[in-house]
């Protein structure tokens, strides 16, 4: 299978480091150039991402708004979550679970997206571990992350035109 290098630089942030703001730069840019409609799994993704950045700084109105919007994007795309190495199944219970946690105002806790293509898995865990992070990190409070959009710290990423391409 391919998968884009934004795709797994995303993973890779959302896994590492939990920078969801960078998550979301990183895969808007792609969905833009990817020229794909407003309701695609790209959007559902950037929407997950956002939404987790609302919730760990506190806003849970636009945290549950998000997440709200993706649910409702990936519900209807099983089959796309799937060709994303996603459990589509386990990724619906993660947003619900989320929605409940929000509406029960409990504080934020870092979530993993449940992939299943072990390729996929290996590839960004090794990313990760490149980067000097721990896959699944749980410490991800820290302030350069939690505040991004405010100070804008641009952080360099792989040329968006790459491509990851697994043996199959």
């Amino acid at each position: 299978m391919i998968f884009p290098l934004p795709y797994i630089e995303f993973l890779t942030h959302f896994h590492g480091d939990r920078d969801f703001f960078e998550c979301h730069e990183i895969l808007e840019e792609h969905w833009k150039r990817s020229g794909t409609e407003k309701g695609s799994v790209w959007v559902g993704l950037i929407q997950v991402a956002v939404g987790f950045y609302h919730y760990r700084r506190g806003n849970k109105k636009g945290a549950y708004k998000m997440m709200d919007k993706a649910y409702n994007i990936f519900i209807q795309r099983k089959a796309e979550v799937h060709s994303l190495g996603l459990d589509h199944r386990e990724l619906i219970i993660m947003i619900q679970q989320s929605y409940m946690e929000i509406q029960a105002d409990l504080p934020y806790q870092a979530k993993d997206l449940p992939i299943i293509d072990l390729e996929l898995l290996t590839v960004c865990k090794e990313r990760v571990r490149s980067c000097g992070w721990i896959w699944g990190n749980k410490d991800d409070f820290h302030e350069e992350i939690i505040h991004k959009h405010v100070l804008r710290k641009k952080i360099p990423s792989i040329s968006q035109d790459s491509t990851i391409i697994k043996p199959g």
